[in-house]
């Protein structure tokens, strides 16, 4: 009996991992599909990942280059690089949300084959999104520092959960607008305003500790905030680790996630192909 129930488990053990394997070629395929269909091989080809979120970031970088404010004072936090880092992770959470409006409607076809499913389209280019503007932040401070304007990173390993984190949420919050815009076009010129109302809260323009309560209690609950505080702590020295919580984040994003993909559940029967 017990040989049995091995035998069982090493066959499902086996059938995941070569799920997993096709899923993942999939989402190669899906990526490369992207890449080519938004940027092409013309001039610098798929370089424009790395260089687009980068000159957006330069830009608000040098309007912050000349900033004297006292917040910045007697501190090792400097204006360009807190610049970077804060527009720098709120354009992940940006491009991905805009972007998942239509997403539908511009890769139908692709849902004539069996392997590919909506979770696939989404996912692929949230990878995509985060992978070249974390790449442009990283490359940006490297430059502020080789400039003598910024200084490189504490704990690096908090600015990548930061990014991973709003990476996250961004993809469970794209998969609700993927679902709500579809056939709806009103909904979907609404989400690019939305994602900018989102700027004033989302503490790219602030740091927690610089907030006085009860409005820094209120701000706390807001997520984007919390990773933007934790890519902070991983960008200066003297910034607070008091205002981000793992377990929150990690709970919030789940919830957020699993109401997104019911979502796409949802629409996926009403998805009717020509």
């Amino acid at each position: 009996m017990e040989a049995k129930v091995y035998k069982n488990n090493n066959s499902s053990i086996r059938e995941f991992l070569c799920g997993l394997r096709i899923q993942s070629r999939v989402i190669g395929a899906l990526i490369l599909r992207e890449l080519h269909t938004r940027y092409g091989r013309e001039n610098i080809g798929y370089l424009w990942i790395i260089l687009e979120p980068m000159l957006f970031a330069t830009g608000i970088g040098i309007l912050h280059a000349g900033s004297d404010s006292s917040e910045f004072a007697m501190t090792d936090i400097k204006p360009v690089p807190f610049a970077i880092v804060g527009y720098g992770t709120f354009i992940i959470f940006r491009n991905i949300v805009n972007r998942s409006g239509g997403t539908i409607e511009a890769n139908a076809p692709l849902l004539y084959h069996r392997m590919v499913s909506l979770f696939d389209m989404l996912f692929a280019r949230t990878i995509l999104e985060a992978a070249g503007i974390m790449c442009s932040v990283f490359i940006l401070i490297f430059l502020s520092y080789c400039l003598g304007i910024g200084g490189l990173p504490v704990r690096p390993l908090y600015i990548l959960l930061g990014q991973l984190y709003i990476t996250w949420l961004s993809f469970a919050i794209s998969a609700i607008v993927c679902a709500a815009t579809y056939e709806n076009a009103t909904i979907e010129r609404l989400i690019h305003p939305m994602t900018y109302f989102a700027m004033p809260i989302s503490a790219i323009f602030f740091m927690m500790e610089w907030i006085p309560n009860p409005y820094r209690g209120w701000l706390e609950w807001v997520p984007m905030a919390q990773c933007i505080e934790m890519v902070r702590y991983g960008q200066f020295d003297s910034a607070s680790g008091k205002y981000f919580n793992f377990s929150y984040l990690s709970f919030f994003c789940t919830i957020t996630t699993l109401i997104g993909l019911l979502a796409l559940r949802a629409i996926r029967r009403h998805i009717t192909l020509n």
